[in-house]
This record gives C-alpha cells, structure tokens and sequence, in this order.
C-alpha cells in the first residue's frame, strides 16, 4: 500500500506504550525522527494502527499493530566499517558485544559513523530489521560513555522475543559504578520516578510527581568504599533513560565524570592526590564510571538461561587501583 514495502517499518506498541499519542509514540521509539515529522508522515498517510488509517492525537494501546514508512533518510543506511568488536558470545541468532566507552549505539545526527551499528553490519552478514535500517540488530540501548554487555539479533523472531523479554522485565541488568560520594548503606534500593527535565533536553530528573515522571527502581550493594568515592554495583528493574545516573545523584552520590549529573567530565590523578606534579598528572577517567557488566536473559531458542559478563575495562581498573592504594578509608 506504501509503494515501497521493503522501507516499511513495522512495530507492535507494548505495555509501556498504553495511553499514549501515536506521535509521541514514534517519536519515542524512532528517536531519528522528530516529533513534528512524525505527524507530517501520519498525516500524509503513511502510518496505519491495526491496519487502518491514523491520526497523530490517536492513543496508542497494547497490542496495536503499526506500519510506518518514515520519511527518505538524509543519510545511507550504516555503512560497514571495520571496528574491532569483542564478541563475548556468539550463535546462529543474536550476538553479545562488550561494547567500548566513548562509541555511539546507532547512528544519529551528528554521528553517522564509528557507531556499533557500523561495526556490526561489517562482523555480521544478516541482522534483524525489525527497528529498521538505523538499527540493525539494536535490541536495547546503552549511553555512548557506559561500557558493557549490549545484545544484538540476527533475525527478526529473536528480536521479537529478546525485546519482550525487555518489556516484560525478564531481563536481569548488573551495572557497576564508581560514585562521586560516599554510599551511607551496604545495599538498599532508590525507588523514584524519571522524568524530562523541564528546561534541559538531554537531562532527566528524579521526581514524585506522577504527572511527570514513569515509576522507576534500582537496587544497589556497595563493593567497596573509599575517602570521597564508592564502587558499588547496581541493579535497574525498570528501563528508564539515564535510570542509574539520576538515582545515584538523586541520592547525593552521582557517577563519577558524569558531566550531565555530576558537574564534571573527568577525573585526574591529581584529584585522588593533590601532590601529583603536574608533568606526572594524568586522567584517570574520561568518561562516566559506569559499566554494564552482566546481563542474563532466555536464549530464544534454546529457552535456556544466558549469563552474560563483560571484564571492567581499563579505564576502571586504573582509577580503582590508585583509589586503593591513596583513599583507603581512615
């Protein structure tokens, strides 16, 4: 009906979804797109819910079946570059990547190339399309400075089952993370609801106003504490954008080099020891000190249980190794 099917994305709207404008909808999950362009395409007629027309002030519910055709990409598909990968498991549906810092999971303005999705349409001959030609094989997210575990799928069916999977919150995510402040309580769980911040588009903002933000929870145990720092490991039960970074700093102890919740976008050496002369000074941390270290989940296909760990990177093991050796607890 479109004219150009092999374009066409098709989405199925989950529960998180329920209630909300079939513009917003879009825009949320095809973040490529804004959300005025989305109504242009909804009203020219390139979006059908339950195959019937649409219209941008509809409300979405669980269950809708969506076709879109979105508008002529300004920029090719993901190119094939070849960017080393560290592949933690691999089989003939999905794949595990330790993903570095400081590399983009998609492409977007402003980074069409070095992305993961570069890097894994050079790795792999067939990757799921089932978020389109943007994101092959992309299941979920990670930021662009957290490092760790990310999924991809080769083929639509896992796609499909890894990403309700997701929904459903069957998924289990362990995340590690060096705050900036000491943790006052060996574990505990930070229990706040994430919302937009009123004034800020790329920041996020704990808040109990129901109007404004999505419920949201994450439990966290400490590891170990130093003078002024905590490494401690942290685990989401819900999905929302920046989740980790905001509760921590929800609580007075952000991520540390977190420039968005923290203040600061990196860590010197001569920050843990002020004595450190300055042509021997050297960044510790250059980016957030958060990593995605384990995920477990069903494999699609053999419905077994996957326990999936990616090792601290550098990066962590230097700051935390100059942490022990010159901010040991008094």
């Amino acid at each position: 009906m479109f004219g150009n099917e092999s374009r066409v994305v098709q989405l199925e709207v989950q529960l998180k979804g329920e209630g909300i404008r079939l513009d917003q909808y879009l825009a949320s999950v095809l973040s490529d797109y804004s959300r005025s362009v989305i109504r242009k395409v909804i009203d020219a007629g390139g979006v059908q819910v339950n195959d019937g027309p649409a219209k941008a002030s509809q409300k979405v519910r669980h269950g809708d079946r969506i076709r879109l055709l979105p508008p002529e990409p300004t920029h090719d598909s993901p190119q094939p570059e070849n960017i080393p990968l560290d592949i933690l498991f691999e089989d003939d549906c999905l794949a595990v990547i330790n993903k570095p810092p400081d590399m983009v999971v998609h492409p977007a303005k402003g980074n069409w190339r070095g992305t993961l999705a570069n890097a894994l349409q050079f790795h792999f001959g067939h990757l799921s399309q089932l978020n389109g030609a943007y994101r092959p094989g992309i299941v979920h997210r990670l930021d662009r400075d957290t490092s760790g575990v990310i999924l991809v799928a080769k083929d639509e069916a896992t796609h499909r089952d890894l990403g309700n999977q997701f929904e459903y919150r069957k998924v289990f995510k362990e995340y590690v993370a060096i705050t900036q402040g000491v943790l006052d309580r060996d574990s505990d769980y930070i229990e706040r609801r994430i919302g937009h911040h009123p004034h800020d588009r790329v920041k996020m903002i704990a808040t109990d106003d129901e109007e404004v933000g999505k419920e949201a929870c994450s439990f966290y145990e400490v590891i170990e504490r130093f003078r002024g720092f905590t490494f401690c490991r942290i685990q989401p039960r819900t999905g929302r954008t920046h989740q980790i970074r905001v509760h921590l700093a929800s609580i007075g102890c952000p991520v540390l080099a977190d420039e968005i919740y923290s203040g600061r976008d990196r860590l010197r050496l001569s920050d843990i020891c002020p004595e450190t002369p300055p042509d021997r000074d050297e960044i510790l941390m250059a980016r957030q000190a958060l990593h995605a270290a384990r995920l477990r989940f069903i494999h699609p296909k053999t419905r077994q249980v996957m326990s999936v760990e990616a090792p601290l990177p550098a990066d962590f093991l230097r700051t935390l190794s100059v942490l022990r050796e010159k901010r040991r607890p008094i």
